[in-house]
């Protein structure tokens, strides 16, 4: 049983987040000279670990937050309780402003000056340190795959898992990666959806996402209806006027969180009636009724897919203790995933006590062949280094829908029996 491959979907929402980002140069490797040695472990020192989150970056201080948040809310509780085998974790939080200079100041920081055990729940825009982390041999547990690096280097460990070799080298299989067709599939079986529609900004990134949804839908034996929105000057009612003509059962998207709710008004404003509004992890937050406030046709349509429990699933006992964590901090899919980041790494530090903790230890036990599931918040995460990208994948789905007045609710069953074997498209990123 494997979690769906959610890479293409994360690069594309870092090319859609860099939209509005500046971007800065990188610093020299000249920089980075001095190689770290691991951190004293003997006695009760408290344990180093690093988070990297862009929380001024010019998208906007919450949009790449939610991992760390999710992270600190567990290493406080596990300290609470009395830390790693009597031990505290310190957490040194770094802001890397969402750009890759930035990014390499924080790798510096964090690596070289503060010899961390290890980063946890990385949320880098622009993940420029990725190199200089590897080769410090830092393992790197449960980032989000915002970009290409956890599918290129040894060392990183997203938390979606990777099969690709990952020798630093070119990302996935020399530059190609794949992506399964679980989604498209899940809605054709369980909601009879024929008829799908891809709705893009005519930029290059965006584009791209959206030939690479239009061919998994296609091998799933939709009839796709492609949609282009100009980024500058976007004409949302046109597109949505042409999905009620052509009968739309399900609409995918590469638009940011903005251009979705700006379709959804216009999807509610020209009658617009669909099965599902499918949109991305990062949106599967609390924030949906400010969000999409003037569209409540297209807002209780939403939908959303992914590789974890859904955080609104109270009557699970992991969750229940993560909502309890969180006490008032905003509540989401990717502040779940910071706690089971942080959840695994605990887990494989705990497992070096008769041995002694090492980033050695703590990597052989990411690494080892059981797969992950974080107390069951997680699809089961593991890694590989397969020769070549895999042609189909059984893979399990977590799938929600939002409901006012219930807010995510859990569709599909249990995620762990919501599965299907599915071809493995490639893609260059």
């Amino acid at each position: 049983m494997r979690p769906p491959c959610r890479a293409a979907e994360s690069v594309l929402l870092a090319a859609l987040l860099l939209l509005s980002a500046a971007c800065g140069s990188r610093l020299p490797e000249s920089a980075f000279e001095r190689r770290p040695t691991a951190p004293a472990t003997g006695g009760g020192e408290p344990l180093r670990i690093g988070i990297i989150a862009g929380a001024t970056s010019p998208v906007g201080g919450g949009a790449l937050t939610g991992p760390r948040d999710g992270a600190q809310a567990y290493f406080a509780a596990l300290n609470a309780r009395g830390g790693i085998d009597g031990r505290r974790v310190e957490v040194l939080t770094c802001d890397d402003g969402g750009s890759g200079v930035g990014n390499n100041q924080c790798v510096h920081d964090l690596v070289d000056d503060k010899r961390v055990l290890a980063l946890v729940a990385t949320t880098a825009l622009d993940y420029a340190g990725a190199a200089r982390v590897s080769r410090a041999g830092v393992p790197d547990i449960g980032g989000q795959p915002l970009g290409t690096a956890y599918d290129t280097y040894p060392h990183l460990y997203g938390i979606y898992g990777s099969s690709a070799p990952r020798t630093g080298g070119e990302p996935g299989w020399n530059g190609v990666l794949t992506g399964g067709t679980e989604v498209y599939r899940w809605f054709r079986n369980v909601h009879g959806a024929r008829t799908a529609a891809v709705v893009a900004y005519n930029q290059a990134a965006s584009a791209a996402y959206a030939r690479l949804v239009r061919r998994g839908l296609e091998a799933e034996g939709y009839r796709v209806v492609s949609e282009q929105v100009d980024f500058a000057l976007p004409n949302y009612r046109a597109v949505a006027a042409d999905l009620r003509e052509q009968g739309v059962d399900v609409v995918f998207d590469a638009l940011d969180t903005h251009g979705n709710a700006q379709l959804c008004e216009a999807m509610d404003a020209v009658g617009v009636h669909v099965t599902a509004k499918v949109t991305n992890v990062q949106n599967w937050n609390q924030a949906v009724p400010a969000d999409f406030k003037d569209a409540p046709r297209c807002r209780n349509a939403l939908w959303v897919t992914g590789a974890s429990r859904n955080h609104d699933e109270t009557a699970h006992p992991a969750v229940a203790e993560f909502r309890d964590a969180m006490k008032g901090r905003a509540l989401s899919q990717w502040a779940l995933e910071g706690w089971a980041a942080a959840m695994w790494f605990t887990d494989a530090a705990r497992s070096c006590a008769k041995t002694g903790l090492t980033r050695r230890c703590v990597e052989r036990f990411v690494n080892r062949p059981q797969p992950y599931t974080a107390r069951g918040l997680l699809l089961p995460v593991v890694f590989e280094r397969l020769p070549e990208p895999p042609k189909t994948r059984h893979t399990c789905l977590s799938v929600a829908r939002w409901r006012d007045g219930e807010g995510w609710v859990t569709e599909g069953g249990d995620m762990y029996r919501n599965c299907a074997t599915v071809p493995q498209l490639e893609y260059r990123p």
